[in-house]
């Protein structure tokens, strides 16, 4: 409930809260905080975003398709980021694009030059 002061009694207005009858006593709610389980910077993923929209319009003209007709393959990020060196990031990427009928190579080094700084997102640990 508020009471305002009129301007006789007080040259500027002012607004008191009152507490409800009986609630003087009881103590503020408690609350409960949210684990974080994953903390991802905006930009990592913003970036990631990106690259995978960037993979899904290549792929579409490699195969010449829709996005709905791609084959079934997963290019995994954090998997080519965990490869110690970017011929075995290459070998991999045209491993998953064996069924492709047309080059390659550009994608592949296009990929590789868009992941390389790229930061593997990390998935919480389960305890």
């Amino acid at each position: 409930m508020a009471a305002v002061t009129s301007p006789e009694t007080n040259p500027q207005p002012r607004v008191y809260f009152q507490t409800p009858p009986g609630a003087e006593d009881t103590e503020p709610p408690v609350r409960k905080q949210g684990r974080v389980t994953v903390k991802y910077d905006r930009k990592e993923l913003r970036r990631r975003l990106n690259l995978e929209e960037w993979i899904v319009e290549r792929l579409t003209e490699l195969y010449d398709c829709e996005e709905e007709a791609i084959p079934e393959l997963e290019i995994d990020v954090d998997e080519l980021l965990d490869m110690s060196s970017d011929a075995d990031r290459a070998s991999r990427v045209k491993d998953l694009l064996v069924d492709c009928y047309k080059p390659t190579d550009d994608f592949v080094t296009e990929l590789l030059d868009k992941i390389r700084g790229m930061q593997k997102l990390s998935t919480p640990q389960k305890k």
